[in-house]
């Protein structure tokens, strides 16, 4: 399957689990720094939220 027409949050997902897997992180580090990426850009959706 081609990733061309796939939505971006897919080519995004493959893309960071390339970079991930050729750093050799272990995964519960990887799983530990997406949680802190992912409260980062929740806390960007919130309109209160500074730039």
């Amino acid at each position: 399957m081609s990733l061309e027409n796939a939505p971006d949050e897919v080519k995004l997902a493959v893309d960071l689990i390339m970079l991930l897997e050729n750093h050799d992180l272990a995964p519960e580090t990887v799983l530990k720094a997406l949680e802190i990426v992912r409260r980062d850009f929740e806390g960007k959706l919130r309109p209160d939220s500074a730039p």
